[in-house]
């Protein structure tokens, strides 16, 4: 049984595919502070605005070829995807306290959040 078509392109649609997870939910993750665009022509998938933002994985949705290699008709590898979630006012300073963003973002783009000190007791 041959994958799904996806349009006219001919290429099957991505599917989730078993692959293990760096993270998992409830993870605190922070989206790396990077910016490819510097480096030359590419297709960043996670927005600009939470770039260095700290927030918690709420899912594991899967692995799927990476859109940025994609959209340059590039060999794709497995990347997995997650949903995360973060916390709305420091992003947009407006707001109230409970808003949140939830964004799908790969995991290439993301790192363990700093572990703050203890605090003497």
């Amino acid at each position: 049984m041959s994958a799904p078509v996806a349009g006219d392109s001919g290429q099957p649609e991505p599917r989730a595919e078993p692959v293990a997870a760096r993270f998992a939910a409830g993870d605190r993750i922070r989206v790396k502070d990077d910016w490819p665009e510097r480096r030359g022509p590419c297709h960043i998938r996670t927005p600009h605005y939470l770039r260095g933002r700290e927030g918690t994985v709420q899912a594991v949705l899967g692995a799927f070829p990476n859109p940025e290699d994609l959209a340059f008709a590039r060999p794709a590898p497995l990347r997995v995807l997650y949903h995360v979630l973060f916390d709305q006012p420091p992003i947009w300073h407006e707001g109230t306290e409970g808003d949140t963003v939830l964004v799908e973002i790969f995991e290439h783009w993301l790192e363990p959040a700093a572990t703050p000190a203890k605090e003497a007791a």
